[in-house]
C-alpha cells in the first residue's frame, strides 16, 4: 500500500527512494535551525541512527517563516533515545515520543512511524494508537500534509522528499498524503488544520483536499474536549484568525466547534465586537506581543453572556446574580464540546463581572476595582466594547484618564455618591437616659458614613 500511495504522489520514483533537493536547490541552511535541535541530530547520528529536522519547521523555513520550535524524527525508538541525553522523558500512549531538553530548547523527537492496522481505530476510522514502528518512507506516507512530509538534514543541508513535498511549498498548496475521506476519518483534526496553515501560509487547499470536508465536519464531534481546546487556540492565536474563521464558514467546520459563535455570528453587533477583537489579537500576534487565551475566549462568549443576562433581568432577576447565572450556564454549555481550562474559566469569569463595575465611579470603588489583579485585562476588555460600538466611549474614556491622573485630578474626577445613606435603626438596649427618660442619642460621626461609596 505504502509503495502504490508513493508512487501516486511521486511518480518515477521508488518507494524507498526520496527526492534529494541540495543546499543549492532550497533556501534552507542549518544555522537557521536551533543549536538545541542540531545537538540532538548530531548526537543520534554519533549513536548511528538517522536523524532529521521534520515537519513544519522545515515548510516554514523554505517559505521564509522563522519556526516556533523544531521536530526531529528518528529511526531510534524511545527507549534507545532517552539512555543518550541526561534529560529526556518518554511521553505519550497513542503516539510516544521522547522530549529532549537541550540547552533552553525542548526537543521533541519522534521514531519513523508505518501505517496502522484496522485495529488502530475506532468504529469513526478515528486513530486510537499510532506506534507502530516502520522506514522513514512509511512514515512520510502517513503524516497529514506533503509540505510537512520533508526532512531536513543539519549536516549536509540536503531536504529529502518522499511525496511531492517541495513542489507544493513552491507553489502554496495544501494537499493530504493519502485519501482525503480515509485520511480525515483517522484524524479530524486534519481538517481545522488544513484551515488553519493555508491561512496561516497565504496557501490554497487543493480541490481533492478541500471537497469532502463539508460532508465529514460532524466528524469533529469524536475529538475529546481537551485536543479540540488545543487545536482550537493555535487556530485562532495564529495571528490570521480572521481569515481562519472566514475560511471555517466556507468550509462548514464553524457549527458546533464553537457553539456560542453561531449565535454571535448571526448578530450584528456580536459580528462587530468579535471582528474587532480577532483584529487586535492578530495584531499582538505578528508583533509578538503576549496574548491571554482566557481573554480571547471571553470575546467570543461575551455576547452570549449578554443575551442570557438581559434575558434574566427580563424576567425581574437581580442583576448581579443573574450575570453569575449566566456566565456560568454559557461556560457549561461550551465544555460539552471544547474543554477551556479551569484557569482560563476563572480568569474569564473575573473579566466578566467586573464590566459592571466601570460604571462605578464615586466613591471609594474606582480605587478599589484599580487595585484588582484582573482590572487591566478587564480596562482592555472595556476598551475593546467601546471601539465595537457596545459600551460608551466616554466611559472608557474616563477610566484611561483616571489611571494616569494624579490624587488631585482623580478626586475631581470623582462622581457624587448618589446612593442613598442608610441609617442604623436605633434600639433602646444599652442607651443612657436623659433625666426625663428620654433616650439620649450616641455621638460621633452620622449613621452610614461607614458605608462603602
Amino acid at each position: 500500500m505504502i509503495r502504490r500511495l508513493l508512487a501516486r504522489f511521486v511518480p518515477g520514483l521508488r518507494s524507498d527512494a526520496p527526492r534529494v533537493y541540495g543546499p543549492d536547490k532550497h533556501p534552507v541552511r542549518a544555522g537557521q535551525v536551533s543549536a538545541g535541535a542540531r545537538q540532538v541530530t548530531r548526537r543520534l547520528k554519533e549513536a548511528g541512527f538517522k536523524a532529521f529536522i521534520v515537519g513544519g519547521a522545515v515548510r516554514d523555513l523554505m517559505l521564509g517563516i522563522a519556526p516556533k520550535d523544531f521536530d526531529i524524527a528518528t529511526d531510534a525508538h524511545p527507549e534507545q533515545v532517552k539512555p543518550l541525553f541526561r534529560r529526556a522523558f518518554v511521553i505519550g500512549r497513542r503516539f510516544r515520543l521522547v522530549h529532549v531538553h537541550a540547552g533552553g530548547d525542548v526537543i521533541e523527537v519522534s521514531t519513523f512511524r508505518a501505517a496502522q492496522g484496522t485495529d488502530a481505530t475506532d468504529e469513526h476510522g478515528r486513530l486510537i494508537s499510532d506506534n507502530v514502528y516502520g522506514t522513514q518512507a512509511e512514515d512520510a506516507a502517513r503524516r497529514d500534509f506533503t509540505v510537512n512530509a520533508l526532512y531536513f538534514d543539519p549536516e549536509t543541508e540536503e531536504v529529502w522528499d518522499y511525496v511531492g513535498g517541495v513542489p507544493d511549498v513552491r507553489a502554496r498548496r495544501m494537499k493530504l498524503i493519502g485519501p482525503p475521506v480515509t485520511r480525515y476519518r483517522e484524524d479530524p483534526v486534519r481538517m481545522l488544520r488544513a484551515v488553519r496553515l493555508a491561512a496561516k501560509l497565504g496557501c490554497t487547499i487543493e480541490k481533492k483536499t478541500a471537497e469532502p470536508i463539508p460532508r465529514l465536519a460532524d466528524l469533529i464531534g469524536n475529538v475529546p474536549p481537551a485536543r479540540l481546546f488545543d487545536e482550537v487556540q493555535k487556530l485562532l492565536l495564529s495571528g490570521h484568525a480572521v481569515e481562519t474563521l472566514r475560511s471555517l464558514r466556507e468550509h462548514g467546520l464553524h457549527r458546533g466547534l464553537l457553539p456560542m459563535i453561531d449565535v454571535i455570528l448571526d448578530q450584528p453587533g456580536g459580528q462587530r465586537f468579535i471582528g474587532v477583537a480577532l483584529r487586535h489579537t492578530d495584531e499582538r500576534v505578528r508583533e509578538d506581543r503576549s496574548v491571554s487565551p482566557a481573554f480571547l475566549f471571553a470575546t467570543l462568549l461575551w455576547h452570549e453572556v449578554l443575551g442570557q443576562w438581559a434575558a434574566a433581568k427580563g424576567k425581574g432577576e437581580r442583576p448581579l446574580p443573574a450575570l453569575f447565572d449566566a456566565m456560568d450556564a454559557v461556560l457549561s454549555q461550551q465544555a460539552q464540546q471544547l474543554a477551556i481550562p479551569r484557569r482560563f474559566e476563572a480568569t474569564i469569569k473575573e473579566v466578566w463581572s467586573l464590566q459592571p463595575r466601570f460604571e462605578q465611579r464615586a466613591g471609594q470603588r474606582p480605587f478599589r476595582l484599580l487595585e484588582h489583579p484582573r482590572f487591566r485585562m478587564a480596562y482592555d476588555f472595556l476598551v475593546l466594547r467601546a471601539e465595537a460600538g457596545e459600551a460608551q466611549q466616554p466611559l472608557a474614556d474616563w477610566w484611561t484618564r483616571f489611571q494616569e491622573a494624579g490624587d488631585e485630578e482623580r478626586a475631581a474626577m470623582l462622581k457624587p455618591d448618589e446612593a442613598p445613606k442608610k441609617r442604623r435603626r436605633s434600639r433602646g438596649r444599652g442607651r443612657k437616659r436623659r433625666e426625663d427618660g428620654a433616650p439620649e442619642e450616641r455621638s460621633g460621626a452620622p449613621p452610614g458614613d461607614d458605608e462603602p461609596g
